[in-house]
């Protein structure tokens, strides 16, 4: 059901300084900077050979710090995660334009989680 991991997140109080820092100080790559929605950006850097990103968001932002994992087939893990009791932050598996289906949850220790359905070959 997994794939791989995507992203991790990481909680910043100051996107535009955080970016400086991982990109000059560690030396990581800009992967993605945009506005998802209005108010909610979303910063990802990686260093470099890695795949996994780091996403730089605010705590209480509208983007939920999470662990980003892949799948194979996002209404299927909706389906095992909800019937194991998991908490589950959506109601369905979100779908929106240029993104791949998603939604978020949380491990039994509150920690967020969110499945992205990934057109990966490596699973």
């Amino acid at each position: 059901m997994t794939t791989r991991v995507l992203s991790v997140s990481i909680p910043v109080a100051d996107q535009d300084a955080a970016l400086k820092f991982y990109t000059e100080v560690l030396g990581c790559q800009v992967r993605a900077d945009f506005e998802a929605w209005p108010g909610a950006r979303l910063v990802e850097v990686v260093p470099p050979g890695s795949e996994v990103g780091l996403v730089l968001l605010p705590p209480e932002g509208e983007i939920p710090v999470a662990v980003r994992l892949g799948t194979s087939d996002a209404q299927l893990a909706y389906d095992r995660v909800r019937a194991a009791g998991t908490t589950v932050h959506n109601d369905h598996v979100v779908h929106m334009d240029g993104v791949p289906p998603m939604f978020f949850f949380a491990d039994p220790d509150g920690n967020g989680l969110v499945y992205l359905e990934d057109g990966s070959d490596d699973s």
